[in-house]
């Protein structure tokens, strides 16, 4: 059993996946995770899948040092946006892993949503590549780590009516007293 970063409140009603030292980008991968955090299931898978197409982009808020701009990142409010196509095969597998652990636990697939996704930094990959002059430069790769819990979406319950009389303070009742002979 694997530690997760964060638990859901009742685990009979969701589904989790996670992978670990994937090679893919750490910093698009965040961004793409933190577009569809919150989504449905179905409307995050739809989106993923229109990315890779080019339909629409995912926006980069925190690692967008040097990112080009686009049109399509008007939809989130931002103009710089990219498509991660190798991120975003990587986040739709999880998905696609984490619907089926739902399945297999018997959780109504229309009503899940991503409560938790988070990438983490896994350890880098050391290279080395060799340059003019018999210098020598590091030539690391950064992998993540991923994991998202999916959750099944309470029926909301309405308020029952407040039949109840409002309790005023002698100060409160004096003061809507005023008030009144003010307004008449």
């Amino acid at each position: 059993m694997v530690r997760y970063g964060a638990t859901s409140t009742n685990p009979a009603k969701s589904a989790s996946a996670r992978g670990s030292y994937l090679r893919v980008s750490f910093k698009n991968t965040r961004e793409a995770a933190q577009a569809i955090n919150g989504w449905n299931l179905e409307r995050a898978q739809k989106y993923l899948s229109q990315v890779v197409k080019h339909e629409r982009a995912i926006p980069f808020r925190r690692f967008n040092s040097s990112i080009g701009r686009t049109a399509q990142g008007k939809e989130f409010g931002v103009t710089k946006a990219r498509w991660p196509e190798k991120s975003v095969k990587f986040i739709q597998d999880l998905l696609t892993n984490a619907a089926s652990n739902a399945d297999a636990k018997g959780l109504d697939l229309t009503k899940l949503y991503i409560s938790n996704i988070q990438v983490n930094q896994a350890p880098k990959q050391r290279r080395r590549t060799y340059r003019a002059h018999g210098r020598i430069n590091a030539y690391q790769s950064s992998p993540s780590h991923i994991e998202l819990i999916l959750t099944e979406k309470e029926d909301t319950v309405e308020k029952a009516a407040d039949n109840q009389a409002v309790r005023l303070s002698s100060r409160q009742k004096g003061r809507l007293a005023a008030q009144k002979r003010i307004s008449a």
